[in-house]
């Protein structure tokens, strides 16, 4: 049952391996409780006789342990796509789910870098020495910056997935949707400086013609990316979070403050509503009212 849902979410879905990875633990998590829970006479899983009490309680074990409202209903919403699915394969009849809500979450807003401390990173990459890993590393926080990519994105590109001249990418993202992206001319110009430097080294490409490689000339993985931004974002004297979606966040704020359209913005970013993209424009709000409250010769004298 679960191996067959987890297929239908790579075949059909076509989710990433890593999301796929979450929806099998999330279920193994629910099925070892409903299967070790003192009044359970069950040996194996039975999805016909779980009901919303069930799910309700185990939310209230997870809260108890201390998980975070937002790490349980992700796990929540890993059980919905999974009787989604066994309801419309018959395996199941009915919806646990009908009347369960989702835990109240604070939204903070998204993470993002200012400006001039881009600018600054910018030039304390363009300082690094020239060597295979300075190069790519330099090459992939500007592609980030510069595009907006997910992380599962970036590592997923292809030299094919380009026009001629690198001019414009094509990018498969959530939910098997397409989106074509614009590559700037200075990142054009890193592209052609970090594939001379393979080609200098002679570096091995062992999976086909996959554009981000390790120097043993693999796929670059997740985790070695999500590491060398920390760590780059961390050299550059960024402070709270650093990660690959800080520059997306960073990205999809720059642009809004420099007056793109938030249509586009949605489109670069490929989200499939508006409502995901529409978050940036509180960074921008909080931004005027720091500017105002900086500014204006009144802001200092305020009355409520």
């Amino acid at each position: 049952m679960k191996e067959e849902f987890l297929k239908y979410l790579r075949t059909e879905r076509r989710y990433s391996e890593h999301t796929v990875k979450v929806y099998g633990k999330d279920i193994d998590q629910f099925t070892s409780y409903c299967l070790n829970r003192s009044d359970s006479p069950l040996s194996e899983f039975q999805p016909q006789l779980v009901s919303a009490e069930d799910i309700r309680n185990w939310m209230l074990v997870l809260s108890k342990k201390g998980e975070k409202a937002t790490s349980i209903n992700r796990k929540i919403s890993s059980l919905r796509a999974l009787f989604r699915y066994l309801r419309k394969t018959g395996v199941v009849h009915h919806d646990p789910f009908l009347k369960l809500g989702q835990l109240k979450t604070p939204k903070p807003l998204p993470t993002f870098i200012s400006e001039s401390q881009m600018e600054y990173l910018e030039d304390m990459l363009e300082k690094e020495p020239d060597r295979f890993e300075t190069i790519r590393n330099r090459l992939i926080v500007l592609f980030l910056y510069t595009t907006g990519l997910r992380l599962a994105e970036l590592i997923a590109i292809d030299r094919d997935h380009f026009t001629p001249g690198f001019r414009e990418l094509k990018v498969r993202g959530k939910g098997d949707k397409e989106r074509i992206i614009p590559i700037l001319p200075l990142v054009r110009e890193h592209i052609s400086e970090y594939l001379d430097e393979i080609k200098r080294q002679n570096i091995c490409i062992t999976e086909g013609n996959s554009l981000f490689l390790t120097k043993q000339g693999k796929r670059i993985s997740r985790s070695t990316v999500y590491r060398l931004i920390h760590t780059e974002l961390g050299m550059a004297g960024i402070q709270g979070k650093r990660s690959p979606h800080v520059l997306r966040h960073t990205f999809a704020t720059h642009l809004l403050d420099g007056g793109a359209d938030m249509r586009e913005i949605q489109q670069l970013l490929g989200h499939s509503s508006l409502r995901a993209t529409q978050v940036y424009t509180h960074n921008s709000i909080a931004k005027l009212k720091e500017t105002y409250n900086t500014a204006h010769p009144r802001a200092s004298h305020k009355k409520d």
